[in-house]
């Protein structure tokens, strides 16, 4: 958690003495309301340059959508550790027999907006680039893997694909109150360098992750278990990576949040490093600012 340094302040506020070496009238213990306006003063100072210090090793974990089982857990150590985090979702298949953007989920999503996450769009129908097809406008070939088009193979241009990138950015706004971020990550974090231009010309950057950010919620725990896991995140994780895990993932038979969820947030911490969300990106922070 971060931690505002301790201080002190002095309970009255004294001018200087002119040269004469009289205090004029006025001065003495200052009235309630300047003592209170000092003391938000130099705690907001206080505060911003322990933040400053203590954030000298940020990671930014992000969270993709999944089937959601693990969401409410997830929340409850995200807000019990005090960290911030950034959100991309999609229309995917959950246990509760929808989707995690349907009605059910809405107050979930609302509740994290109001704790100061980000969000951001990992495509509408958790849409796969498969590949780009030849010729002068771009055109990829996509497989949703949810929505009533799911396990299909489509050919879709560019504006097709952006309007698919932007549907999940509404929906979330919609549901949130808040304005989702300009980024979005391709499902599987399959991309190529046109699908890339296309989306940035329809305003959105994509987001990947960090090779030690993978954080292995996706394999099978068969062969990697959440102890492995753990132990190669703590040792693995450098400043400014960015962390990739998921709200539910249907393969993993032994759920890697929040098994490795809190002990990696507290492991990471006592390293030093602390949790910003993306918007606080050096890569992103300037095209962040650009589309507001």
């Amino acid at each position: 958690m971060r931690r505002a340094e301790a201080f002190t302040l002095p309970h009255c506020v004294w001018v200087a003495a002119p040269r004469g070496g009289r205090r004029p009238p006025w001065s003495g213990p200052a009235p309630a309301w300047r003592r209170v306006a000092a003391l938000f003063a130099a705690s907001a100072f206080v505060s911003g340059s322990a933040l400053a210090q203590a954030c000298a090793k940020p990671v930014y974990l992000t969270f993709d959508t999944g089937h959601m089982g693990v969401a409410p857990l997830v929340a409850d150590v995200l807000k019990r550790h005090d960290v911030r985090v950034t959100f991309f979702a999609a229309a995917e298949r959950t246990q509760t027999d929808g989707d995690s953007l349907d009605n059910h989920w809405a107050p979930w999503w609302k509740a994290r907006a109001a704790e100061g996450h980000e969000f951001a769009s990992h495509t509408y129908d958790h849409a796969y680039w498969r590949g780009d097809v030849k010729g002068v406008e771009p055109r990829f070939r996509i497989r949703p893997s949810a929505g009533a088009f799911a396990n299909r193979e489509f050919t879709w241009d560019a504006a097709t694909y952006c309007a698919n990138v932007a549907k999940a950015s509404d929906r979330l706004q919609h549901i949130t109150g808040k304005k989702p971020l300009p980024l979005f990550r391709a499902p599987g974090g399959k991309t190529s360098p046109k699908l890339l231009a296309a989306a940035r010309a329809c305003g959105y950057a994509h987001v990947a992750w960090a090779p030690a950010g993978f954080l292995g919620d996706e394999l099978p725990s068969e062969k990697f278990s959440n102890e492995l896991l753990l132990a190669q995140a703590l040792e693995k994780i450098q400043s400014g990576d960015i962390l990739l895990a998921h709200l539910g993932i249907w393969s993993r038979k032994d759920p890697w949040a929040p098994a490795d969820l809190e002990p990696l947030i507290v492991g990471l911490k006592e390293k030093g490093f602390c949790f910003e969300t993306l918007r606080q990106h050096p890569a992103y922070r300037e095209w962040i600012a650009a589309h507001p």
